[in-house]
């Protein structure tokens, strides 16, 4: 049996494929030493619209490197939906002599296509893998099973990929012997550890006779990640299978739990359950990783896509009873707290006439009056974040308004609001991204039709910032860029560095 770390390639999902020159070094010298047949490097792809980084195309001369360094085989990985057999010569003639396995990423759907693509591949003399995903789901593609006879001589390793980590033990075998019965072809196990089942199904794996398995350094992978190599290297050496020494497994793992400081991968409760019910996980991990989801928002969110639901509650439309000149609309910056007493002078003096619209609950604390009508915009986790910021909260000449139906992250109405909550009918104007809470409060303000909108709280970013908040600024300009194209007085009275907000000064304001 054959054992192969796909470290650098299914870890690459996390770095963008930019892995440290110095850490790529530690990798393959640890394992010049370590018992692994196969390190898998990246990916050789065509051309991507998206910045990728240097171990999803696996240039020539990254390559030579690891050639010249490496005493393992090497192997590279093909995702089948991109690449066609016309394809193959341009990206696999330069990996000849350097690479040894060619691995193709195939959904079922796409198996005949793919055994194409495999016999180009097997005559330029590389050794073929199938990686077939989705192992859980094979049961619906009724035709698969039967062309798995098709692999013979074609490929030398079909993988069994369990991409939502939600299979046992009792999966794993019964799959097996049912391939078995169809094709002769050698077989491999590819484990996703969201149910924390990676290492008992590739155990169950290997006790079938299966002949290869993957796993990656601290289990790092898309996701929730993989089987950890550090635990099938030990739980093996414990059965007496291999020998190796320790301190070269230490040398390569202590470098990737440093990064798994930085990137958190790993199962968790969204993981979990997105492998109990084999939904693809690269949208959770995009919700995870990007952190302005609550782990409540997201179980929502896959509870409803589980049960087939668009959403799990439907609100009544939103239409404004009162029209009031001035709208502001309150977003999360810390000038709403140091300019509060004139932004409170401004506002009393035109109470009657002024509508405060909330984008984050963060500022919502400093207007505890309900002499003024106040609605609080809840897209994404914004509906538990108002319950805790407020949870005596007098509701008053309040209201929420939600995104229109339906929600991608379902609905939490908090408790205070569950007979004072709207929806809207659909974004009108600011059609860039219904989870937006600006472009929602801009929708909410433009139903009012004011005279003027004016923004506090939107200060922008200073020094070094988040990936998500460089994101969430670019995606701000070009929200106040499509506000600016309609007929309506907008501008800031606290401070800005949104370079398409206009700045007039709150304290101009009460002069």
């Amino acid at each position: 049996m054959k054992l192969l770390d796909c470290t650098l390639r299914d870890g690459g999902y996390y770095t963008n494929w930019d892995f440290d020159s110095e850490l790529v070094d530690t990798y393959i010298q640890s394992f010049n030493h370590l018992p692994v047949d196969y390190l898998e490097i990246g990916y050789r792809s065509n051309p991507q619209p998206d910045y990728l980084g240097e171990y999803f195309y696996c240039p020539v001369y990254v390559m030579d490197r690891l050639k010249a360094e490496s005493k393992k085989k090497l192997a590279i990985i093909l995702n089948e939906k991109d690449v066609r057999a016309e394809d193959v010569n341009s990206l696999l003639a330069p990996c000849k002599s350097l690479i040894d396995l060619i691995r193709i990423a195939v959904k079922p759907a796409n198996f005949e296509r793919a055994l194409g693509l495999s016999k180009v591949i097997k005559k330029m003399g590389f050794e073929v893998s199938f990686n077939l995903m989705y192992m859980s789901d094979w049961e619906t593609f009724p035709k698969l099973f039967g062309l798995m006879k098709e692999t013979e001589g074609v490929v030398d390793y079909l993988y069994l990929v369990d991409s939502y980590g939600g299979v046992y033990p009792e999966d794993v075998r019964l799959t097996i012997k049912r391939v078995r019965d169809k094709a002769d072809t050698k077989l491999g196990f590819h484990g996703h550890n969201n149910l924390e089942m990676a290492l008992a199904n590739t155990l169950a794996a290997i006790e079938e006779g299966v002949n290869i398995v993957d796993s990656t350094v601290t289990g790092m992978g898309r996701g929730a990640g993989n089987l950890k190599t550090e635990l099938l290297l030990t739980v093996l050496n414990s059965k007496g299978l291999i020998e190796f020494n320790y301190n070269w497994l230490s040398k390569v793992t202590d470098p990737f739990q440093q990064l798994q400081n930085n990137y958190e991968w790993g199962t968790n409760l969204p993981y979990m359950v997105s492998g109990a019910n084999s939904i693809p996980q690269k949208k959770v991990m995009g919700w995870v990783t990007k952190r302005f989801y609550s782990f409540n928002s997201i179980i929502r969110a896959l509870s409803n896509q589980s049960q087939g639901r668009k959403d799990n509650i439907e609100l009544p439309v939103f239409v404004p009873n009162n029209k009031f000149d001035k709208v502001i609309i309150v977003g999360g910056g810390p000038s709403v707290k140091n300019h509060k007493k004139a932004i409170h002078n401004l506002i009393n003096r035109e109470k009657d006439n002024v509508c405060l619209i909330f984008a984050s609950s963060k500022n919502s604390p400093h207007f505890k009056s309900n002499d003024y009508h106040q609605i609080h915009a809840l897209s994404g986790n914004e509906g538990y974040r108002l319950e805790n910021t407020f949870s005596d909260l007098n509701t008053e000449n309040r209201i929420a308004v939600f995104p229109p139906f339906p929600r991608e992250m379902g609905t939490y109405v908090p408790k205070n609001f569950e007979n004072k909550s709207y929806q809207l009918e659909e974004f009108y104007e600011m059609k860039i991204n219904n989870e937006s809470a600006t472009a929602l409060c801009i929708e909410i303000a433009l139903l009012i039709n004011p005279k003027e909108i004016q923004f506090i709280g939107y200060d922008g970013y200073d020094g070094i910032v988040s990936e998500y908040e460089i994101e969430l600024f670019n995606e701000n300009n070009i929200i106040f860029e499509k506000l600016d194209e309609l007929d309506i007085n907008f501008y800031s009275i606290t401070p800005t560095k949104y370079d398409q907000l206009q700045v007039k000064s709150v304290y101009s304001e009460l002069s």
